[in-house]
């Protein structure tokens, strides 16, 4: 049996919308014994509501089976006062390892992008130049992520690596990343299951973040291609996944044969 990584956001669903065949694919891997893990750079939503919106589309999955950014940066920040620059929908994960502040902060702390208006409010101006402050005056900078982009069912989006990249500029330093491809953030899913990398697939639409990253720390890696795969991406790419599948719908026939 396989321990396999699931990216959510393109392999699962689009903007709520389930890839077809999705919710068959992910109890046929389970029918098959394979142990799952559900990764995600998402971070505008807390755990809990990740885990019902996947209920909702009829992806049977616990909440303790999602790993998310947000609780991935409370663990690394343990303990510290942060000045979250993030939809606030993630500030009650964070909280239980952190203290939320908007002054004196030792780390800065920047999410993502998402659908709504709440970006314009979390990335105004005033917040930006808030976290700037506080980098100047020796917080560290971490980010969820550091993604250019993403996809959504209205086309592509543009994510809040930019800003993470102008804070960088200002500042004068370099941002601690959190989310994929860090190593650290697979080896802390495999570590939930108690798998060695060798062992563990890693599925998802993002040849560099997904198949990249987990390729890096010894994981086969099987792209998808659903949500933001691109054809150039994948040509460019290396290293090169180790499968392509058409979608998710795929991967237990790949995996049996």
């Amino acid at each position: 049996m396989t321990a396999i990584l699931l990216d959510i956001d393109g392999v699962l669903h689009v903007s709520g919308e389930a890839i077809p065949g999705a919710a068959d694919a992910v109890g046929a891997l389970r029918g098959a014994g394979h142990r799952l893990r559900f990764v995600t750079n998402n971070t505008t939503r807390a755990r809990v509501r990740l885990a019902a919106e996947l209920r909702e589309i009829g992806i049977e999955v616990e909440e303790e089976e999602v790993a998310t950014t947000a609780l991935a940066a409370g663990k690394l920040l343990e303990g510290l006062r942060v000045l979250p620059v993030t939809m606030d929908a993630i500030h009650d994960d964070l909280a239980r390892h952190v203290t939320l502040v908007d002054s004196d902060a030792d780390a800065v702390l920047i999410g993502g992008a998402d659908e709504t208006a709440e970006t314009e409010r979390v990335f105004a101006w005033t917040n930006l130049n808030r976290a700037f402050r506080e980098l100047r005056d020796g917080a560290r900078l971490v980010c969820l992520h550091k993604n250019g982009w993403w996809q959504t069912a209205a086309g592509p989006l543009l994510d809040s690596g930019g800003f993470v990249v102008g804070l960088e500029y200002a500042a004068g330093i370099e941002a601690e990343v959190v989310g994929k491809p860090t190593a650290a953030y697979f080896e802390s899913a495999l570590a939930d299951l108690g798998t060695p990398a060798a062992e563990a697939v890693m599925v998802g639409d993002d040849v560099a973040s997904d198949v990249g990253g987990a390729k890096a720390v010894g994981m086969r890696g099987v792209l998808v291609r659903t949500g933001k795969f691109r054809k150039e991406a994948l040509e460019a790419a290396q290293p090169k996944p180790d499968a392509v599948l058409d979608s998710i719908a795929d991967l237990p026939g790949y995996l049996a044969a």
